[in-house]
């Protein structure tokens, strides 16, 4: 059995189908023995729970939070103005030290500013990163940012790739994690400035790094971190999620079509049905946001039950490897990598200069 932690605070409020599937997922993961503090309104949340005949022999405790922070508040102004919200309490029970972490399934914006004000970054982190972890072939790669930062610069990126590395390592217990950086081609004159800069940087980190990796080796398995922008990298993901529901109906209709395709589709129901498992995004559960000092994990707002449960496990996890200091520790390397590659830039620029200016 996994070593035991201390609660994961769970935003009773957030997301489209709250509080219901949030209470549903709390039970579930506290039937598995996990404990959970449910945070939101304490009469409304304490109806769920009665509803859903939960037995208060559950380690399942509620924390008062008046205030609910809307889809569409804005996240800054929601954190300020709304002191006693649902997503503010649970982010503070984590740092207060009552909560091992912080799961919402609300408005994902106000959980980031809410993460960054009341947790603070970790170490010299500049900016927090989303990580989704990907339903590839082999492995279980992760890939971030996948949307908290839209525009980056070559530091965010490096950051990044140092990050994902001790996550992939001490979470998901990759010995050593191979990195890539996500670009339209493989080759090292592909990419932006942006990518180059990093990729160059990367090269001399000590990182297992692979160079550039394309859209089509996302779920290969044959890369650990793969790091992006969060524009990119949202776009990505959410492409991945709608191919897979395209292909889940498109197959569905197929395999109805008619009686030997319905004969055939009932021949391989259990092949099917562990492919639909591996990319369905409610068995992920939810993304870490790494950088924070603290673990907190965003869940997808349309979070059914399975998904919110599933949520809770990633934070439990993510608090059991204990590693935001190492994040920490490992983000401060990359200025030191971007001041090394300047440096070798300039003196490359100015041997040649030396040798034209000889010719």
């Amino acid at each position: 059995m996994a070593a035991s932690i201390a609660p994961v605070a769970l935003d009773a409020m957030g997301g489209d189908n709250a509080p219901v599937a949030i209470v549903q997922g709390a039970i579930d993961a506290a039937r598995k023995g996990q404990a959970i503090i449910l945070v939101g309104p304490e009469e409304r949340v304490r109806a769920e729970l009665d509803r859903q005949r939960a037995s208060w022999n559950l380690p399942v405790q509620v924390r008062h939070a008046p205030e609910v922070v809307g889809m569409d508040d804005h996240p800054g102004q929601a954190m300020r103005r709304k002191k006693q919200n649902s997503i503010r309490v649970a982010l503070e029970l984590v740092r207060d030290g009552e909560a091992s972490a912080a799961v919402s399934a609300g408005n994902s914006g106000a959980f980031m500013a809410g993460a960054m004000m009341v947790l603070g970054c970790s170490g010299d982190v500049q900016r927090p990163a989303i990580v989704s972890v990907l339903p590839a072939a082999r492995g279980r790669p992760l890939m971030l940012d996948a949307g908290a930062n839209v525009d980056c610069k070559p530091l965010h990126l490096v950051q990044f790739a140092l990050m994902g590395e001790v996550y992939s390592r001490r979470v998901l217990c990759v010995s050593r994690p191979r990195v890539a950086l996500l670009a339209n081609g493989e080759e090292a004159s592909k990419g932006t400035a942006l990518t180059r800069t990093a990729a160059a940087a990367l090269a001399r980190s000590g990182l297992r790094f692979q160079g550039y990796c394309e859209g089509r080796d996302l779920l290969g398995g044959d890369v650990d971190v793969v790091v992006t922008d969060g524009f990119t990298g949202n776009v990505a993901l959410k492409t991945m999620e709608g191919t897979a529901q395209a292909l889940a109906l498109m197959m569905k209709e197929a395999l109805h079509r008619t009686l030997p395709a319905r004969l055939g589709g009932a021949l391989v129901r259990n092949a099917i049905d562990e492919i639909r498992r591996k990319v369905d995004w409610r068995e992920i559960g939810g993304a870490p946001l790494l950088g924070v000092d603290g673990v907190a994990v965003i869940a997808h707002g349309s979070s059914d039950r399975r998904a919110v449960a599933n949520a809770i496990a990633r934070a439990a996890d993510g608090a059991r490897a204990s590693c935001t200091e190492e994040i920490g520790r490992a983000a401060a390397q990359a200025s030191a990598l971007l001041d090394a590659e300047r440096g070798e830039e300039e003196s490359t620029g100015i041997r040649g200069r030396r040798r034209a200016s000889e010719a």
